[in-house]
């Protein structure tokens, strides 16, 4: 992919360049919402530029994508591409925006580098940047067709449900009575809303019901005690938005679903390659916090489709008071043919059935059979661990599937 010329280049600079990407993020966001201001008021994320979050992230995969491209030359890494895809395409990131970004991100490895930025390196990194974003422009342009290109609808609150003290439930139906657009179970759809200073900002919430309804369900928690702006659009989300009032919301997107056959009506044809037999292949639904909204819906879909594999069923939270969609998690895997249930909280342990103290996920006493595919979704700490504890048991890396609330992190803390 890389032509071996910029390679070499690549391979010698990276050390430099991956050294100073947090400084070079910085003056990119910088310059470029000085330039564009609109994109900060009305796209990009206010509190993760505030927290540093998002630049952490862009430095994670430009450092990966290249490291990539130098120790696998002939592979693409569509996994983390996907992902990053996946979010653009909910935002409505058009191929013209990689342009400008490119402006301002190559104006800061100039500024931050100086004399060190040749020719040669600056057409070495360039070749890096159009392979990545025509790579991803690539695949947000097969999304935006699948869908019929990107639009925001209104959406009508007809319910809303106080989970716990801090997730509210919304129901919504299309305000404009065309039909409701299919989605996966997993999957996400971003919500803009308009702020008391006339921001349209972006957040990203899972569908928490399973497809099929006429209905969509999003299962929102609210940020406290951050500093301004996060957790304005949850906050703007509980103490604005009642029955009868509209949102707007994006097609569905994520990579975070079940296969086809996993996801089947009755499926007990699946091949697993691991056992060499026709067992459906083991599944194992791993959440904690509000990471809970994806894997019920999961598991409603797994229900409804009269799953018959062995599921395993993982969340951690600080109190059955807080699990969030507590009854519809316990309430579909026991319609399950063959699920177990572990859950862990830091207190209120013992007033819950199926419950181990600690609050930490700790599967050392939980079975794992041979070629389970996992599905995890909460904070980072929480998905290293039990990726960590997973790969111990013998599960392959590439069947640990996981989603991520927010900026990516997981890259930008490799190593």
């Amino acid at each position: 992919m890389l032509s071996e010329q910029s390679a070499a280049v690549v391979r010698a600079t990276l050390p430099a360049v991956g050294a100073s990407l947090a400084e070079i993020t910085e003056r990119f966001y910088a310059g470029l919402f000085a330039a564009r201001p609109e994109l900060l008021r009305d796209l990009f994320n206010r509190g993760n530029q505030a927290a540093g979050t998002q630049r952490q992230a862009l430095a994670g995969s430009i450092a990966a994508f290249a490291t990539h491209l130098l120790d696998h030359p002939d592979e693409r890494p569509d996994a983390m591409l996907g992902r990053i895809a996946h979010k653009h395409a909910s935002l409505g990131v058009t191929a013209e925006q990689y342009k400008l970004v490119h402006e301002h991100l190559f104006a800061a490895i100039a500024d931050v580098l100086g004399e060190a930025v040749t020719p040669e390196v600056a057409a070495a990194w360039d070749e890096v940047y159009w392979l990545m974003a025509n790579a991803l422009i690539a695949v947000e342009q097969r999304l935006y067709a699948q869908r019929g290109g990107h639009e925001w609808r209104e959406w009508e609150v007809v319910a809303r449900v106080e989970e716990t003290a801090d997730v509210a439930t919304f129901r919504l139906r299309p305000a404009d009575g065309r039909p409701v657009p299919e989605f996966r179970a997993g999957q996400y759809v971003s919500v803009q809303v308009e702020l008391a200073d006339g921001a349209r900002q972006i957040r990203q919430y899972s569908l928490s019901a399973a497809p099929g309804s006429p209905l969509r369900q999003i299962s929102v928690k609210r940020v406290h005690g951050a500093a301004a702006p996060d957790g304005e659009v949850s906050s703007h989300l509980h103490a604005r938005v009642a029955v009868g009032d509209r949102l707007r919301l994006s097609a569905p997107y994520g990579d975070l679903v079940l296969g086809d056959s996993e996801s089947d009506s009755n499926s007990n044809s699946e091949s697993n390659s691991d056992t060499g037999t026709g067992a459906v292949a083991p599944l194992l639904l791993a959440s904690a916090g509000i990471g809970v909204t994806p894997m019920v819906a999961m598991l409603g879909q797994l229900a409804d489709a009269g799953h018959q594999g062995p599921v395993i069923v993982v969340h951690g939270d600080r109190s059955p008071a807080e699990h969030a969609l507590r009854a519809d998690h316990e309430g579909y895997a026991r319609k399950l043919a063959d699920a177990s249930v572990h859950f862990w909280y830091e207190t209120g342990a013992d007033a819950a059935e199926e419950s181990h103290r600690g609050g930490l996920v700790d599967l050392a006493g939980v079975a794992v059979p041979k070629g389970t595919r996992a599905y995890l979704c909460g904070p980072l700490p929480f998905m290293r661990a039990v990726r960590a504890q997973l790969i111990e048991k013998g599960v392959a890396a590439a069947d640990i599937h996981y989603e991520v609330f927010g900026p990516d992190l997981w890259l930008a803390q490799q190593g």
